[in-house]
């Protein structure tokens, strides 16, 4: 097989090329000395690089890109639209003579270096048909040898203990000798020597070997990830879209990105990315107004395109957003009338029903074929691509603020970093990007919150469930050492948190589909596979959601609104106080009863039922602090709802009262009657 000369100058000239491409398209919105300064370094080493194997039309190009960038290094001013215009040219033409020398020859012969001029290139950057990186990112590799050199040195205990087993080998002989010769004071001394290194040495081993199985574990995520892409690879062409067809329609647009450090497989993002540059082109030819009917709107002069990567659980979202008009429904409804996609029903379809006849392609609202829209082909290849994927699209309008189109496609490989926990002696992995924070429970706090169905955190009350009741639904749970902490989750639907027996560190890992005949709970996303083979369950937050906030509503203690009450007990010792707080709570339909003292109110609360305890918490005797503390200490008790309310407002007592197990915490020299009856409509008890 014939030596490739050529082979590294085209990956060079590939991550090149795509820093020109981002960088042109940076100054088109950021100009300035810096972003030139740095487009010129990048043009400057792909000039050199070319000369070196002697690909003069290429050489020709990067040298006339520095040309029309040298009088920019100095001073802010913008770049002149064809100045713009011709450093796109020139970069679409340096890139179509590498996609040229990718095209294989003859087997024995060298690529042949074009002699000619190429032939002209249109403008318009290539629709790509997949996203396939030229090899992983430096950064990618940094963190895969970074890891690797952490496991490495994990193996020094390792080593270590070779010299300990020797060791262990001489006391074993000294013992079987001195068992031999008769001598048992020896004897016992050895044994108890013995014993005490051979339990030193077992510990260390145990734990190198569960550092460096973590660390391995790590290495093949981190492995496992440079198969996946980052969604941000997209952002470039569909930067250039926007670009191209705002320059074509007269508009000033700007391109916002997020979500591009996601990865995922390129098998996705290369058909995703065709799908989404009709997409982003729809939205500047049919969404951007002119600059002058924007201003006259109210709207800034320039529009913005936004697309959003983000995962749900399994899924990853592709959104695009744009402030344009949105969708013109009265040019939807006059096409799909004459094109005869309505059907005969007199009633007329809902705005939602002409939307959705946009994916079914063949029906523009433009009123001539452009470079960029027109004919009416290009959310029916959204609709192809999704369904290709598996997917689901979503067009939504808001007429006058802009257009929506949400693609969400199922995930195949997804690399991610997770919390390990261990509930019901079941391994379980929460994607780290939706933990919130974690609490440590003692197990009269842990008790509490699985009686209650909240936990307080940050200052209010979260719905809670131990993790073991949503893993073993219908089951019996195992016996454990019991809840020893709690893991606050944020996703879309709220804020709630689940109980765990422990939590085992964090780790980079791929995650799997469940295999599609696998029966799984909703609480389950996808599943990661260990060094050892073992599966791990990796949980989804909008699942668990469901099922926590589910179990929250059904719990007597935060049932709806249509249950009645029971009274609240209101203790202080100011007799101003608690009439204050009785008349705020009886005017809002509350029954209450009082109590002067935190002695008084413990009784109470002992002898009678209570949707809600409000306590002061400088009191004689017994004070709020304690008389919280007391509550949680008794089993028929724990679960009531306590509400702290105090002139003390320093950090340390508020987190004195979350340590007693307080729910809320009201700062008297702050009051708020409607903070106040907000923080009780929330955790009172219903009977």
């Amino acid at each position: 097989m014939a030596r490739d000369p050529l082979r590294y100058f085209r990956l060079e000239a590939r991550e090149l090329i795509d820093q020109i491409s981002a960088g042109v398209l940076d100054l088109d919105q950021r100009p300035g000395p810096e972003p030139v300064g740095r487009l010129l370094r990048v043009a400057h080493t792909l000039k050199g690089a070319a000369r070196v194997v002697k690909q003069k039309e290429i050489a020709d190009r990067a040298h006339a890109f520095e040309e029309i960038l040298v009088p920019h290094r100095t001073g802010d001013s913008p770049l002149a639209a064809e100045e713009m215009r011709e450093l796109l040219r020139l970069n679409d033409e340096i890139l179509a003579h590498v996609a040229e020398m990718e095209t294989p020859g003859p087997p024995d012969e060298p690529p042949a270096v074009p002699d000619a001029p190429a032939p002209p290139v249109a403008p318009a950057m290539p629709e790509p048909e997949a996203v396939v990186p030229s090899r992983a990112s430096s950064s990618d590799l940094d963190e895969l040898l970074d890891a690797i050199s952490e496991t490495s040195a994990q193996m020094a205990p390792m080593r270590e203990g070779c010299g300990t087993i020797e060791r262990l080998h001489r006391f074993a002989e000294t013992l079987a000798d001195q068992l031999r010769t008769g001598d048992p004071a020896a004897a016992r001394t050895s044994a108890v020597r013995l014993a005490g290194e051979i339990g030193t040495a077992s510990r260390r081993f145990t734990d190198a070997a569960d550092q460096i199985e973590r660390g391995l574990d790590d290495v093949r995520a981190k492995a496992e990830a440079l198969r996946l892409v980052p969604a941000g690879t997209i952002f470039t062409a569909l930067r250039r879209a926007v670009r191209d067809a705002a320059d074509t329609e007269g508009r000033k647009v700007r391109f916002v990105t997020h979500g591009a450090d996601i990865r995922m497989g390129a098998h996705l993002l290369g058909p995703v990315s065709g799908a989404f540059l009709h997409v982003v082109r729809n939205a500047v030819a049919h969404g951007m107004e002119p600059e002058e009917v924007r201003l006259a709107a109210g709207k800034p002069a320039e529009g913005t395109v936004t697309v959003t990567v983000e995962r749900r659980g399994r899924w990853a979202v592709f959104r695009c957003v744009d402030d344009g008009r949105g969708f013109d429904l009265a040019a939807l409804r006059r096409t799909a009338t004459e094109r005869g996609m309505l059907g005969e029903s007199e009633q007329a379809p809902a705005d939602q029903e002409l939307l959705d006849l946009v994916l079914r392609g063949g029906i523009s609202t433009s009123a001539q074929v452009t470079e960029v829209a027109g004919r009416g082909i290009g959310m029916d290849a959204v609709r192809d691509v999704a369904a290709q994927l598996h997917g689901e699209v979503d067009v939504r309008s808001r007429p006058g603020e802009g257009a929506t189109v949400e693609l969400t496609i199922p995930l195949t490989l997804l690399s991610m970093t997770g919390l390990m926990v261990e509930a019901g002696g079941s391994s379980a992995t929460v994607p780290l990007d939706a933990v919130r924070g974690c609490l440590r429970l003692s197990a009269a706090e842990a008790a509490a919150a699985a009686a209650s169905g909240q936990i307080l955190y940050d200052g209010s009350a979260a719905p809670f469930l131990p993790l073991a009741e949503v893993l073993y639904t219908g089951d019996t749970v195992p016996d454990t050492p019991g809840t020893g902490a709690a893991i606050v989750v944020d996703c879309s639907t709220g804020t709630f948190a689940v109980g765990a027996d422990r939590l085992c560190g964090t780790s980079a890992l791929v995650a799997r589909p469940l295999p599609e005949l696998a029966p799984a709970s909703p609480v389950i996303s996808s599943v990661s596979i260990e060094a050892d083979g073992r599966p791990r369950l990796v949980l989804d937050p909008e699942g668990l959601a469901s099922v926590v906030l589910r179990g929250h509503h059904t719990n007597p203690r935060t049932a709806g609104a249509s249950a009645t009450p029971l009274p609240i007990l209101v203790v202080d010792d100011s007799l101003t106080t608690r009439m204050l707080e009785r008349s705020i709570l009886e005017s809002a339909g509350y029954e209450v009863e009082l109590a002067a003292s935190g002695e008084e109110g413990l009784e109470k609360a002992r002898g009678g039922r209570y949707g809600l305890i409000l306590s002061d918490i400088d009191m004689p005797g017994i004070d709020g602090f304690t008389l919280v503390e007391r509550i949680r200490a008794d089993p028929r008790l724990a679960a009531v709802p306590c509400v702290l309310v105090s002139s003390r407002a320093g950090a340390e007592d508020r987190e004195r009262g979350r340590e007693a197990g307080a729910d809320a915490y009201v700062v008297k020299g702050e009051f708020d009657q409607e903070e106040l009856l907000a923080h009780i409509r929330r955790l009172v008890v219903r009977s």
